[in-house]
């Protein structure tokens, strides 16, 4: 069974920014891996669209959420990625989390969240210790407006403390982070599977 995954690229540099992004190249990554599942992945830069502050899917004139929102409904698979600064999830995570609120009241005859069936992982890069607290943050978001979290659905890269070295500036991928990778995508492929096949059961009438 084929599977889409949207990516949300939550790094605060826009594509003009002549720094390349770590939360992008760990994305990518991930996405590669996807690929062994055949799962096909679209990825949305955040910071390059006007997303408006809210907890509504539509905040009005020259709000980009709409069409992310549509992307993100039409996809089996959510993966979030995020830099860690000043030890939480970046501004702009934080904004498309707080647009998703509305998926609480956008539910269906039976009571389902528009999110329900959809599996979601996490990504953190950043170069302080954090990334457990910072995908705690973000679990447990998704969680609350309908999303399914697979076992170990989180990849992730910390540098060293006070250091100047970023993800994007290391020449091989460690190890440790290409196992969570492998882990992340296999499980969560799996679940996609599952619930394609099996939507969670409504409120009883």
């Amino acid at each position: 069974m084929s599977l889409k995954a949207l990516a949300l690229n939550g790094t605060l540099k826009s594509s003009n920014s002549s720094e390349a992004s770590s939360t992008g190249k760990l994305l990518d990554l991930i996405a590669e891996e996807f690929k062994k599942y055949g799962v096909k992945t679209e990825t949305i830069r955040l910071a390059d669209h006007d997303i408006k502050p809210g907890v509504t899917s539509d905040e009005g004139e020259g709000d980009a959420w709409p069409a992310i929102r549509k992307k993100i409904l039409e996809a089996d698979i959510l993966f979030v990625g995020t830099p860690i600064w000043l030890g939480q999830p970046g501004s702009i995570c934080k904004r498309a989390l707080e647009r998703m609120d509305a998926f609480l009241e956008e539910t269906d005859e039976q009571g389902r969240m528009v999110s329900y069936g959809k599996v979601a992982a996490v990504a953190v890069v950043g170069n302080e210790d954090g990334a457990h607290h910072v995908s705690a943050e973000i679990f447990q978001a998704l969680n609350d407006v309908g999303f399914t979290i697979p076992a170990n659905a989180v990849a992730y890269w910390v540098g060293e403390a006070m250091g100047s070295t970023n993800f994007v500036d290391l020449k091989r991928t460690p190890e440790a982070v290409e196992t969570m990778i492998s882990i992340l995508t296999r499980n969560t492929a799996h679940l996609a599977n599952l619930l394609k096949k099996s939507q969670y059961p409504g409120e009883e009438e």
